[in-house]
């Protein structure tokens, strides 16, 4: 877990696989938040998968209350969060938020885990999340139907902005 605290938001936007915009606050005094998902690295959107990447966490968190939990600020002045949404089974008005999106893009093999950040998350959620990501893997589900899929930290030094 990244902070204590928790905000609740609306998605409102999905710029690729792995940063979304959420408005934040109440009625009249709302503020727009760019949150990168923690822990996990999406395919850049001109890169293979970086489209359906990008639908998947639309299809996962678009147009839904999420609960944030966040940390610092990346080098792109984007909140880096935990991001909780109610699951797409729940039908009912006030749903609570147990659906982790990082996680669940793993689970789909539309990201990697991102090892760098694993020291900051639990053993529990480390757990939780390689084992996502080597089902995914084993499922080919995903990224993970391409024999060798370049993972987008290996990708963006070839292929600087603009993206």
């Amino acid at each position: 877990m990244l902070s204590a605290a928790a905000l609740l938001c609306l998605v409102v936007a999905i710029s690729d696989g792995d940063t979304l915009k959420l408005r934040c606050g109440e009625p009249g005094a709302y503020h727009q938040v760019t949150v990168r998902l923690h822990a996990v690295d999406a395919p850049e959107l001109k890169q293979p998968h970086g489209r359906r990447a990008k639908r998947a966490l639309a299809d996962i968190a678009y147009r839904k209350t999420a609960r944030l939990e966040c940390g610092q600020t990346d080098r792109y002045d984007r909140r880096v969060c935990e991001v909780w949404v109610a699951p797409a089974s729940c039908t009912e008005a006030r749903c609570p938020k147990t659906l982790d999106v990082g996680l669940a893009m793993l689970t789909a093999g539309m990201a990697w885990w991102s090892r760098a950040h694993a020291a900051e998350q639990s053993p529990a959620e480390r757990g939780r999340y390689g084992f996502a990501e080597r089902e995914a893997k084993a499922r080919r589900a995903g990224l993970w139907a391409d024999t060798n899929p370049v993972p987008p930290w290996k990708w963006r030094p070839a292929h600087p902005y603009p993206r």
